[in-house]
């Protein structure tokens, strides 16, 4: 049997079971709010009301300050906190960290006042927004693994654009955590390495099952992605907050994976196009550079004209008359001296000599016979007459003169 206990002791024991417990320590309670109540502390009291209990509840200001002005007496909602034990006054309540509207009204309101204020910032502004990639190699999906969402958007990337790589990040869209899961999902999807867009999709459903793309933490985990976000959030005619803070929305997934992978085909039919025009720009460009060059090579010819041939042509024209000087010069000249030698040469001609009656006598070799000691008795001579040759032999030799006897 337990000993006796104090209050105190009675209530930390209390307090302690409630600490241990995993269901008291993660709760989410949905009921009507009532006794909405903000401190001039900057806590905010209320109370949960079910249909035969209620339950007091906590809101400090760290955790009010997210809260908007819209709840309001009678609104239900959903509460997210802890439950723990009040010890001044011995009694249980819940610590709330979070209060989601859950009835139409309160939830029209919310919205109202989180577009009007995000508004202000300037979350939504058409300047903000970022060009999806042209050609996007990798492309992060956040969703869920097992929706038909995905499988649109990996069946449009392969028909239109199979180049890209898809990475997959699984993530709840919808349900109890999906808020904190999306916020999650966009952060690690932007941060990973290589990713030009992020994708944020979800099938159809009804519009409660986008509430949670309505939170402020989804709406500004969109606008401060790292990269270019796309959404494409179920078959809803409204568009949610996430849809109005993304640089791109589409109103289903298959619809946002057209707007962001390019049609091969188109690109293709866009090659072929740039090739055509490049080949006849390079065509254009290759006769205007023709006839450029033609009439730069006819200007370098009649400039090379003016400056050098022609005055090169008058020089050569200066030279040759110089030349033609000259060489008259020099054959005048020539002529002259030719005619003194020849003169010198005729007055020295042994014609000359037998001209004037005498003769010249050799041996039958050739060799000229001058004196009559280098001939003797016998020899055979040829006397050179001025018109003709005898052949005649020496009868004797004198010493004032030869003897001759002659044959023809």
């Amino acid at each position: 049997m337990a000993g006796i206990l104090t209050v105190d002791e009675l209530t930390r024991y209390i307090s302690f079971l409630f600490e241990e417990s995993e269901v008291l320590s993660h709760l989410q309670v949905k009921g009507t709010l009532s006794g909405f109540k903000r401190h001039t502390s900057g806590h905010v009291y209320f109370t949960l009301l079910g249909d035969q209990t209620r339950i007091s509840c906590a809101l400090f200001r760290s955790d009010a300050v997210r809260v908007p002005s819209w709840p309001a007496d009678g609104d239900e909602v959903l509460v997210t906190g802890k439950a723990g034990v009040y010890g001044p006054r011995g009694t249980y309540q819940v610590y709330a960290r979070t209060i989601r509207p859950l009835g139409e009204a309160a939830q029209t309101r919310a919205k109202k006042e989180l577009l009007e204020r995000l508004q202000k910032e300037g979350l939504f502004e058409p300047s903000v927004k970022r060009r999806l990639p042209p050609l996007p190699l990798e492309v992060a999906v956040v969703t869920s693994p097992t929706g038909a969402a995905v499988r649109d958007v990996i069946k449009v990337a392969r028909e239109r654009f199979p180049l890209c790589r898809i990475i997959v990040v699984p993530t709840l869209v919808q349900g109890a955590g999906a808020i904190e899961e999306i916020t999650r999902g966009l952060s690690r999807a932007g941060n990973l390495p290589g990713v030009e867009a992020v994708m944020l999709v979800r099938g159809g459903g009804s519009r409660d099952d986008l509430n949670p793309f309505d939170e402020e933490e989804v709406v500004r985990a969109v606008r401060n992605c790292r990269v270019p976000v796309i959404t494409g959030l179920g078959h809803q005619v409204d568009r949610t907050l996430s849809d109005l803070a993304a640089d791109y929305d589409a109103p289903t997934p298959s619809a946002a994976a057209e707007a962001l992978f390019p049609d091969r085909g188109d690109l293709l039919r866009r090659v072929a196009g740039s090739k055509a025009l490049m080949a006849a720009s390079l065509d254009r460009e290759m006769h205007r550079h023709r006839l450029l060059l033609d009439g730069r090579v006819d200007s370098l010819a009649r400039s090379f004209e003016r400056s050098a041939l022609f005055p090169a042509g008058t020089e050569l024209e200066k030279l040759r008359l110089r030349a033609v000087t000259s060489i008259e010069r020099i054959a005048a000249l020539s002529w002259s001296l030719f005619g003194e030698a020849a003169s010198a040469l005729d007055a020295l001609s042994p014609l000359k000599t037998l001209a004037r009656g005498f003769a010249s006598c050799s041996k039958a070799d050739g060799s000229p016979v001058a004196r009559a000691a280098e001939v003797s008795s016998g020899d055979e001579l040829v006397v050179a007459f001025l018109d003709g040759r005898a052949t005649t032999r020496v009868d004797s030799v004198q010493g004032g003169g030869l003897r001759l006897g002659a044959r023809a």
